[in-house]
């Protein structure tokens, strides 16, 4: 099995002598670089979250059936379950800056198209289908080198830091600022946020373009043999899956958060319904009830480092997987607005703190140069599930009820939580020691 602390390769432009200083001497700021990762990103997941909000209502004023709603939660997620593995080994062969700029003016294109046919009365549901979809695709690319290029931008003990406010900036643009400010546009003029989206994804390529630095992985041959300059394609995706088959904290890690993704998807791919028929919310306050899980996200991100710090990585971890499926429970069994709201909001800040703690996990553990395929790997078995697990959300709010769905996908969530807590507890010598202090640590301008 690799080491679990593979040498790091930043490849920014100018690098900083390695620092023997005591980890609470380093200087905790993060660079210019990151700030410019942190804007490109506020701006794209405020089209994402304008997305979120608008994608689901234009639906809705097509068909209100279960299934067909659905469906787009699949579709959107189909892409991570047939492409994030060949996206992950682009990602390890390109400089993943320029794939990050690319994916979001791609997407600028596709709503422009989208914005166009809305306009002049000629979108269906089939042709919304095909824009979900391929917006997905674009996403594999965009997410993967997102997430592979932060480690090349900070320092390991930076991660948590950098995650967090990472989390703060998706959760806060997409729940907090998008999906309200867009329901609200939507219910004036239904094209409206979608022209603005262009604009969103345009302004994040463009911010994205102003960072130097060259963010291509070094490739080298290891003692595996699994790297190699002149390895082919097929070769350094499978390189990728066989690393996180023969990591057995990853490979039980991803398993038990592929289960968890399938089961909150249930309820996810109905929410629309949720909020308009159960708890009779009109269109334009659709994203009222979102902000919830918005503003649970963005606290959530906020205090993630310091929460895991103080209280400990297994002990914080344990309690949030263990925690979050709670309020999802609690959805099932009120029709109060603002009690559904609230509830959604501390699932959202539950999931907020996992999430920033799992990534930093992945970004110490997983090497470098193999980042993009392994999260390829690990996002094949985690995101691809959703689809599954909405296609089973719709038939089961047709078949029974949308609470139905809200109470089988938390329980089904908090039981696989409990497995997840005994599984960190087993590993927790070697998580302890994958984010002891480190004396030799490469600071990066």
């Amino acid at each position: 099995m690799p080491s679990p602390h593979p040498p790091s390769t930043p490849v920014t432009e100018v690098e900083q002598p390695l620092s023997t200083a005591p980890p609470e001497r380093l200087d905790r700021r993060l660079n210019g670089a990151f700030w410019r990762l942190f804007g490109a990103t506020a701006a794209s997941n405020l089209a994402d979250g304008v997305s979120r909000a608008v994608v689901p209502l234009l639906a809705a004023t097509l068909t209100r059936d279960p299934v067909l709603i659905a469906a787009f939660t699949g579709l959107s997620f189909l892409p991570w379950l047939l492409f994030a593995l060949p996206a992950g080994t682009l990602v390890d062969r390109s400089d993943r800056r320029r794939v990050m700029i690319r994916a979001n003016l791609f997407r600028a294109v596709l709503f422009a198209l989208l914005a166009g046919t809305v306009a002049t009365g000629t979108a269906t549901i089939w042709l919304l289908y095909v824009v979900v979809f391929t917006l997905g695709c674009a996403e594999t690319l965009y997410d993967s080198a997102a997430r592979a290029v932060l480690p090349q931008i900070v320092r390991r003990d930076q991660l948590d830091r950098g995650n967090g406010l990472l989390v703060t900036a998706e959760s806060g643009m997409q729940t907090f600022v998008g999906a309200p400010v867009g329901a609200l546009i939507f219910a004036l003029a239904a094209a409206a946020p979608l022209v603005g989206n262009v604009a969103f994804y345009a302004v994040a390529a463009l911010v994205m373009v102003t960072v130097a630095g060259r963010f291509t992985p070094e490739r080298t041959i290891t003692s595996e043999g699994t790297i190699t300059r002149a390895a082919g394609f097929r070769s350094e995706l499978a390189a990728g899956v066989r690393w996180l088959w023969g990591h057995r904290l990853l490979r039980e890690l991803t398993a038990g958060i592929a289960a968890t993704s399938v089961l909150q998807s249930v309820p996810n791919a109905v929410l629309v319904l949720y909020v308009l028929d159960v708890l009779r919310v009109p269109e334009a306050n659709y994203g009222l009830v979102v902000l919830g899980a918005g503003l649970g996200g963005l606290v959530g991100g906020l205090v993630a480092p310091a929460v895991g710090r103080h209280c400990g990585r297994i002990r914080t971890l344990g309690l949030t997987l263990v925690l979050s499926p709670l309020p999802v429970i609690a959805m099932s069994l009120t029709d109060n607005a603002v009690l559904g709201g609230t509830l959604y909001g501390l699932a959202g800040f539950f999931a907020s703190i996992s999430n920033v703690l799992t990534m930093s996990l992945r970004q110490a553990l997983i090497p470098e140069e193999l980042f993009g395929r392994v999260l390829g790997a690990y996002r094949t078995l985690v995101w691809g599930g959703i689809p599954i697990g909405a296609l089973a959300g719709g038939v089961l709010a047709a078949v029974t009820s949308v609470p139905t769905a809200f109470a089988v996908g938390g329980v089904g969530g908090f039981l696989v939580a409990l497995w997840m807590v005994t599984l960190l507890y087993r590993h927790r010598a070697e998580l302890a020691a994958t984010f002891a202090p480190s004396p030799e640590i490469r600071t990066v301008a």
